[in-house]
Protein backbone atom coordinates (compact mmCIF):
# COMPACT_ATOMS: atom_id res chain seq x y z
CA UNK A 1 0.00 0.00 0.00
CA UNK A 2 2.83 2.32 0.65
CA UNK A 3 4.60 1.89 -2.46
CA UNK A 4 1.29 2.82 -4.32
CA UNK A 5 0.53 6.01 -2.27
CA UNK A 6 4.74 7.11 -2.62
CA UNK A 7 3.88 6.36 -6.27
CA UNK A 8 0.73 8.54 -6.47
CA UNK A 9 1.96 11.34 -4.65
CA UNK A 10 5.55 11.09 -6.90
CA UNK A 11 3.34 12.01 -10.09
CA UNK A 12 1.32 14.65 -8.41
CA UNK A 13 4.15 16.06 -7.19
CA UNK A 14 5.70 15.80 -11.19
CA UNK A 15 2.36 17.00 -12.65
CA UNK A 16 2.22 20.00 -10.05
CA UNK A 17 5.72 20.80 -11.34
CA UNK A 18 4.69 20.76 -15.19
CA UNK A 19 1.48 22.41 -14.73
CA UNK A 20 3.64 25.55 -12.75
CA UNK A 21 6.41 25.55 -15.32
CA UNK A 22 3.88 25.73 -18.18
CA UNK A 23 1.96 27.98 -16.59
CA UNK A 24 5.56 30.26 -15.90
CA UNK A 25 6.24 29.50 -20.00
CA UNK A 26 2.76 31.00 -20.78
CA UNK A 27 3.24 34.02 -18.49
CA UNK A 28 6.80 35.07 -20.02
CA UNK A 29 5.10 34.58 -23.47
CA UNK A 30 2.86 37.85 -23.65
CA UNK A 31 4.39 41.09 -23.77
CA UNK A 32 3.31 42.21 -20.24
CA UNK A 33 6.40 43.24 -18.49
CA UNK A 34 9.33 45.52 -18.67
CA UNK A 35 11.21 45.53 -22.42
CA UNK A 36 14.79 47.47 -23.35
CA UNK A 37 13.59 49.55 -26.94
CA UNK A 38 16.32 49.13 -29.68
CA UNK A 39 16.07 51.72 -32.64
CA UNK A 40 15.58 50.30 -35.70
CA UNK A 41 17.88 52.36 -37.57
CA UNK A 42 20.73 53.22 -35.39
CA UNK A 43 20.54 49.25 -33.23
CA UNK A 44 21.46 51.63 -30.36
CA UNK A 45 19.09 51.14 -26.61
CA UNK A 46 16.72 53.79 -26.19
CA UNK A 47 14.92 53.39 -23.56
CA UNK A 48 12.76 51.65 -21.41
CA UNK A 49 9.08 50.33 -21.71
CA UNK A 50 6.75 48.74 -19.40
CA UNK A 51 3.43 46.82 -20.85
CA UNK A 52 0.71 46.23 -18.35
CA UNK A 53 -2.50 44.86 -19.12
CA UNK A 54 -5.78 45.43 -17.77
CA UNK A 55 -9.03 43.93 -18.62
CA UNK A 56 -7.55 42.48 -21.43
CA UNK A 57 -6.06 45.41 -23.06
CA UNK A 58 -2.45 46.22 -23.04
CA UNK A 59 -1.03 49.78 -23.12
CA UNK A 60 2.98 50.63 -22.65
CA UNK A 61 4.37 54.04 -21.01
CA UNK A 62 8.45 54.75 -21.17
CA UNK A 63 9.82 53.38 -17.75
CA UNK A 64 13.34 55.14 -18.46
CA UNK A 65 15.02 57.27 -20.89
CA UNK A 66 18.73 55.35 -21.31
CA UNK A 67 20.15 58.73 -23.17
CA UNK A 68 21.20 60.87 -20.50
CA UNK A 69 21.39 64.21 -22.77
CA UNK A 70 17.51 62.72 -23.47
CA UNK A 71 15.74 63.04 -20.11
CA UNK A 72 13.98 66.26 -20.38
CA UNK A 73 13.12 65.49 -24.02
CA UNK A 74 9.36 66.11 -25.02
CA UNK A 75 7.09 64.91 -28.04
CA UNK A 76 7.33 68.31 -30.18
CA UNK A 77 6.34 66.35 -32.68
CA UNK A 78 2.99 64.85 -31.62
CA UNK A 79 -0.28 66.40 -32.81
CA UNK A 80 -2.59 64.58 -30.06
CA UNK A 81 -2.82 65.47 -26.23
CA UNK A 82 0.66 64.60 -25.93
CA UNK A 83 1.86 67.53 -27.83
CA UNK A 84 5.23 69.32 -25.54
CA UNK A 85 4.36 66.68 -23.24
CA UNK A 86 7.59 64.54 -21.25
CA UNK A 87 8.49 61.42 -22.75
CA UNK A 88 9.49 60.31 -19.90
CA UNK A 89 6.09 58.41 -18.19
CA UNK A 90 4.18 59.04 -21.31
CA UNK A 91 1.91 56.16 -22.31
CA UNK A 92 3.21 54.93 -26.35
CA UNK A 93 1.52 52.10 -26.76
CA UNK A 94 -2.65 51.94 -26.41
CA UNK A 95 -5.60 49.41 -27.20
CA UNK A 96 -3.71 46.40 -27.65
CA UNK A 97 -5.71 43.16 -27.24
CA UNK A 98 -4.39 39.52 -28.05
CA UNK A 99 -6.20 38.17 -31.13
CA UNK A 100 -7.75 34.75 -30.32
CA UNK A 101 -6.82 32.94 -33.85
CA UNK A 102 -2.95 34.03 -33.71
CA UNK A 103 -0.08 33.98 -31.81
CA UNK A 104 0.14 37.97 -31.43
CA UNK A 105 -1.78 41.06 -30.07
CA UNK A 106 -2.84 43.77 -32.24
CA UNK A 107 -6.00 46.13 -32.43
CA UNK A 108 -4.21 49.16 -31.10
CA UNK A 109 -1.55 52.20 -31.75
CA UNK A 110 2.10 52.98 -31.03
CA UNK A 111 3.43 56.09 -30.90
CA UNK A 112 7.14 57.27 -32.06
CA UNK A 113 7.82 60.57 -29.56
CA UNK A 114 10.96 60.98 -32.12
CA UNK A 115 8.94 61.66 -34.86
CA UNK A 116 5.11 62.06 -33.68
CA UNK A 117 3.64 59.60 -35.71
CA UNK A 118 0.99 57.20 -34.71
CA UNK A 119 0.79 53.98 -36.04
CA UNK A 120 -1.01 50.40 -35.69
CA UNK A 121 0.62 48.07 -33.74
CA UNK A 122 1.26 44.77 -33.55
CA UNK A 123 2.93 42.91 -30.68
CA UNK A 124 4.74 39.06 -30.86
CA UNK A 125 6.27 37.91 -28.36
CA UNK A 126 9.71 35.39 -29.68
CA UNK A 127 12.15 33.29 -27.94
CA UNK A 128 9.32 31.99 -25.33
CA UNK A 129 9.20 35.17 -24.23
CA UNK A 130 12.66 37.18 -24.04
CA UNK A 131 11.97 39.30 -27.26
CA UNK A 132 9.44 41.01 -28.72
CA UNK A 133 8.76 41.78 -31.78
CA UNK A 134 6.93 45.30 -32.64
CA UNK A 135 5.54 45.90 -36.04
CA UNK A 136 3.96 49.77 -36.59
CA UNK A 137 2.29 50.18 -39.46
CA UNK A 138 0.91 52.91 -42.04
CA UNK A 139 -1.51 51.66 -44.46
CA UNK A 140 0.92 48.83 -46.25
CA UNK A 141 4.02 49.72 -44.76
CA UNK A 142 5.85 48.62 -41.55
CA UNK A 143 8.35 48.72 -39.52
CA UNK A 144 9.64 46.13 -36.84
CA UNK A 145 11.80 46.64 -33.61
CA UNK A 146 12.83 43.81 -31.50
CA UNK A 147 12.45 44.43 -27.71
CA UNK A 148 13.95 42.33 -25.31
CA UNK A 149 12.78 41.45 -22.35
CA UNK A 150 14.75 42.91 -18.84
CA UNK A 151 12.30 41.06 -15.98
Amino acid sequence: MHKIARQIARQTALAAALAFTAAHAFAQATPVGLWKTIDDETKQEKSYVRITETAGVLGGKVDKLLDPSKQDSRCDKCTDARKDQPVLGMTIVEGVKKNPDEPYWDGGTILDPNNGKTYRVRLTPQDGGKTLQVRGFIGPFYRNQTWIRIE
